[in-house]
């Protein structure tokens, strides 16, 4: 069996579409690798990337890329509303065939070392890649973003993995292994900043939560919602219409409705089809009922 390994890097731009371009078509230039989705906000000046492909391709394009990004993205000049430290701001490596976790361990170091070593750019290796339990989750790792990471970044405790312990333009890197993560995001009907942050205190497990939820409230009053960005890191343990009921729940609490949702990059098929089946109140629903699983065998 052919080893596949998904790897899904962030990169600090979504509001330049001719540099988006360019960092993809490092990954495009690699063959065997394949580009499955990137997605740009503007809002979170963010693109986040997915490709596939077997782990010694994937390894040469996630490092491609993060040359790129840290040739085109200047740190000191970037804004936005979602977390970041870097130019390529975090680099995970998913077994999806045929690979054990250790294994995408195994590459998330390999590259780590390289970056540092050959771009001196600092590198913290997180999830199922960290050398400390406090660097397990990404939040903590990228705790104070650029700015603060530029202060502290000589301390002990932020002592990088690999690279100096010296920011420069192109900021720091969170290199790890996880299981599939879905980019989940819900849009409030209001522009009150203080309803979305205690909403996403409720539900994201460090603040006691949904163990499996990631989550910040992000402003977005220009266009006249809050938003309720998480990261569901295991749609098994917290599905996404759990998540979903939550904040519609505690919205209805602030007298304030939901106004939408959306899934940013790739997600399980499986975790559409939990929502599904529980929205629509299907009984014995499974997935060999859906008619392109029958007909072409996926």
């Amino acid at each position: 069996m052919v080893k596949i390994v998904e790897c899904i890097p962030n990169i600090s731009e979504g509001r330049r579409p001719e540099v988006v371009e360019e960092v993809i078509a490092e990954v495009r230039q690699v063959p065997g690798v394949t580009l499955l989705d990137y997605s740009s906000n503007a809002d979170h000046n963010r693109t986040v990337i997915s490709m596939i492909g077997e782990p010694e391709k994937v390894l040469e394009a996630a490092w491609r890329l993060i040359v790129k990004a840290a040739e085109k993205i200047d740190l000191d000049q970037h804004q936005g509303e979602h977390p970041r430290m870097g130019a390529t701001d975090v680099v995970p490596f998913v077994p999806v065939r045929g690979m054990a976790m250790e294994e995408c361990v195994d590459l998330a170091k390999r590259l780590g070392e390289r970056v540092g070593r050959e771009l001196s750019i600092p590198v913290y290796l997180y999830e199922k890649a960290a050398t400390r339990p406090e660097r397990r989750n990404l939040a903590d790792v990228r705790r104070g973003q650029y700015e603060g990471l530029k202060e502290s970044i000589e301390t002990p405790e932020r002592t990088p993995d690999f690279g100096p312990s010296v920011l420069g333009k192109a900021g720091a890197i969170a290199i790890g292994a996880r299981p599939p993560l879905v980019a989940f995001n819900v849009n409030l009907g209001t522009t009150n900043l203080a309803i979305g942050k205690a909403i996403a205190k409720g539900i994201r497990g460090s603040s006691g939560g949904f163990v499996n939820v990631k989550a910040l409230g992000i402003d977005l009053s220009e266009q006249g919602m809050i938003q309720i960005s998480m990261n569901m890191v295991d749609t098994q343990g917290t599905p996404l219409h759990r998540a979903m009921e939550f904040i519609q729940t505690e919205a209805a609490h602030y007298g304030v409705p939901v106004i939408g949702s959306e899934i940013v990059g790739l997600v399980p098929l499986d975790a559409m089809l939990d929502a599904a089946t529980y929205y629509l109140k299907l009984h014995d629903f499974s997935s060999e009922q859906l008619l392109e699983k029958r007909v072409f065998g996926f």
